[in-house]
């Protein structure tokens, strides 16, 4: 019962804090929208309460569920899927359900991406945000111009057989034609919804890939301390109780940490 007790605790601590991560990602957004001078769809006259004609209901809650859908869309089409599957099956793998808590892995998860990601966004700011702002380039050049770089990144990481997958599939749709693609340039005027998923799948593929290789000398250490406690007849001792600070203090002398946050960023150049 104070097992069950602590992870809803425990549960309710992150979902309190990815609700707060989603409210500032939303308020940063609507400062962004604010500062950059951009002309609203939705203008309303304040002496009448009245909409003009250029505003829509429909617009407005389009606008709402895409803000709704942003921290999606940063897990998703940034490097955070792959660190995140790491970190959590590190932390099965040493035996320590509950340390680091998700809170914790969730923000090292967050801060890695933010150092991953610095190069692509610093680029998006250049040569995207900061002529929109200036009133250089309309809303519609600025997504396609921000998109870029999200999509030079993207592909970089994908691989060829998931790409081909989704190429594929949308070529039977109609949604695309493959005989047009003939070099690495020509990828980057796919869509997104093609792009996206293919990128989605390879680092689910890789993060399970880091997980199996961080289990395999945690599973060593797992079976001889088993295989130990057989041979001297401790039937009812549980092995976990004495490879898990086994484990833990072979993942300090390794220099664990540093070596898995360093392999991590490395995989992404």
């Amino acid at each position: 019962m104070r097992l069950d007790r602590f992870r809803t605790k425990n549960l309710k601590k992150t979902l309190l804090c990815l609700l707060t991560c989603i409210a500032v990602i939303i308020g940063c957004v609507a400062v962004m929208s604010i500062t950059a001078g951009a002309e609203s769809s939705i203008s309303v006259d304040i002496n009448s309460g009245e909409a003009t004609d250029q505003s829509s209901t429909l617009d407005l809650l389009f606008l709402l569920a895409f803000i709704a859908l942003i921290p999606s869309f940063l897990i998703m089409m940034t490097c955070f899927t792959r660190i995140i599957i790491s970190l959590s099956f590190l932390r099965t793998a040493l035996g320590t359900n509950t340390s680091p808590s998700n809170q914790v892995l969730i923000g090292i998860a967050i801060f890695l991406t933010l150092f991953i990601m610095f190069p692509t966004l610093t680029e998006i700011n250049e040569s995207a945000y900061k002529p929109y702002k200036e009133g250089e380039l309309t809303q519609e050049e600025f997504m396609d111009t921000a998109v870029v770089p999200l999509k030079t990144f993207m592909l970089k990481q994908v691989y060829d057989e998931d790409l081909d997958l989704f190429l594929s599939l949308a070529d039977e749709q109609g949604a695309v034609d493959m005989s047009t693609i003939e070099s690495q340039e020509d990828l980057l005027d796919l869509s997104l919804l093609i792009i996206t998923p293919a990128f989605m799948t390879s680092e689910l593929k890789r993060g399970f890939l880091i997980g199996f290789l961080l289990y395999i000398p945690f599973l060593i250490i797992d079976l001889v301390v088993s295989s130990t406690l057989m041979s001297m007849g401790m039937m009812m001792l549980p092995p976990t109780m004495i490879s898990t600070p086994f484990k833990i203090m072979l993942f300090i002398l390794a220099d664990g940490w540093n070596l898995l946050f360093e392999s991590l960023i490395v995989s992404f150049h």
